[in-house]
């Protein structure tokens, strides 16, 4: 197996068991405190159900979910086979977190209909959506591609010029 794949997978089974470990405990332990936790005068512990995409767009039904289900299936598999052909490892690191993630958020379509949220961050200028582990771990894979394109890619256009 490529170690690149190989390293990619790992990361990928080790963000859906901590995201999935993570929903299983707060959503019982958030059943119990419904109006949310104030960890600190910007973060809160809150439980949002989310049905739709990232800051809730798309929310819909039923058939919305196994759209989203079936598009987020495909990505995956979009994702794995270019983690089969990378020879970086930045880059299997990079789809192992986004690879993860997506997952996380597929097994909660699944299992519960749609994605369970719980960190409410309130900047001084904007209250951003809540979010989850899975999300997390999206986000810092794709700066993870974008650092790798932007700076350490010898093919890019900046090394080129």
């Amino acid at each position: 197996m490529n170690p690149v794949l190989r390293i990619g997978l790992v990361i990928a089974t080790l963000i859906v068991i901590i995201d999935q470990a993570f929903k299983i405990q707060m959503v019982e332990y958030m059943a119990n405190h419904p109006y949310g936790i104030e960890v600190t005068s910007f973060f809160r512990l809150v439980m949002v159900w989310n049905s739709g995409v990232s800051f809730g767009m798309f929310a819909g039904g039923d058939t919305t979910r196994w759209i989203l289900i079936s598009v987020s299936i495909i990505i995956s598999i979009i994702l794995v086979v270019v983690l089969a052909k990378s020879d970086k490892k930045m880059i299997g690191y990079a789809i192992g977190l986004v690879l993860g993630g997506a997952i996380g958020n597929i097994v909660d379509r699944l299992h519960y209909g749609r994605v369970a949220d719980f960190f409410d961050v309130d900047l001084i200028f904007m209250r951003w959506p809540a979010f989850n582990i899975a999300d997390i771990a999206i986000v810092c894979g794709v700066m993870l591609m974008l650092l790798e394109n932007l700076f350490f890619d010898k093919n890019s256009s900046k090394n080129n010029a």
